[in-house]
């Protein structure tokens, strides 16, 4: 199921050019120094080919909860999800959006300097000035006031968000928003469903923060559930 994304209309800076690429159940925002829309397309084909084609073999891939072995003869996108799933303990298709992303972002920074790639809350950038990436949590109180300060020589880097009441991803936490950062957006996505997951009401956003914590790769986290927030790791917030 489509779900209206409008929080892709929230964008205050003026000097990067926007466009959208869309194929099939891919459908990504894209920033970058010029409208890069046809070999956008051209990318997620040439991610989404490998991929469809293991998950057609490898009907499991698609459906497990639990991490599988890493397949060394499986095309690099499928390696990807299956290591960022191993490392967060969760199935392969949790780092789907992230990696795809990365990849996409990867094949087009060729051509722009500066690349965002945005895949339904999931984000993988390369920038050369200060960014900030706000964060929508649903109802939450804090949905739309913070945003995470990206500073260009930490990037590029991955900025990916779970939530058990946003969007149709498959969480199984009650968190408005799990933001994991991490120099692999195939991880953080991972690690944000790990997190995620771990959120069963809002006095489990520390135990959530653990979780992620012990997640080797991961920079920073911040959880939202209600009116409950918890940070740690090297992140700078501010205000929207």
């Amino acid at each position: 199921m489509y779900e209206q994304r409008t929080y892709r209309h929230d964008i205050k800076d003026r000097d990067l050019v926007s466009f959208k690429a869309a194929v099939k159940e891919t459908d990504l925002y894209i920033r970058a120094s010029r409208d890069l829309s046809a070999e956008a397309v051209a990318a997620i084909n040439e991610v989404r080919g490998p991929l469809e084609r293991y998950i057609s073999e490898h009907p499991i891939f698609l459906h497990s909860l639990e991490p599988l072995p890493v397949d060394r003869h499986a095309p690099e996108v499928v390696q990807r999800m299956q290591q960022a799933a191993r490392m967060a303990k969760v199935g392969p298709m949790a780092a789907v959006a992230g990696a795809v992303a990365q990849m996409v972002g990867e094949k087009l920074l060729h051509s722009s300097a500066e690349i965002i790639v945005e895949n339904g809350g999931d984000i993988y950038l390369k920038v050369d000035r200060i960014r900030v990436v706000a964060i929508y949590a649903g109802e939450s109180v804090f949905s739309g006031k913070l945003a995470i300060e990206v500073v260009p020589d930490r990037t590029p880097l991955g900025i990916c968000t779970s939530s058990g009441r946003v969007g149709p991803s498959l969480s199984l936490g009650v968190a408005d928003a799990a933001v994991v950062v991490a120099p692999s957006a195939a991880l953080a996505d991972a690690a944000a469903t790990a997190v995620g997951n771990a959120v069963k009401s809002g006095d489990d956003v520390d135990a959530a923060l653990e979780i992620g914590r012990r997640i080797k790769g991961v920079n920073g986290i911040v959880v939202i559930a209600g009116s409950n927030l918890g940070v740690w790791g090297d992140i700078r917030l501010s205000n929207v």
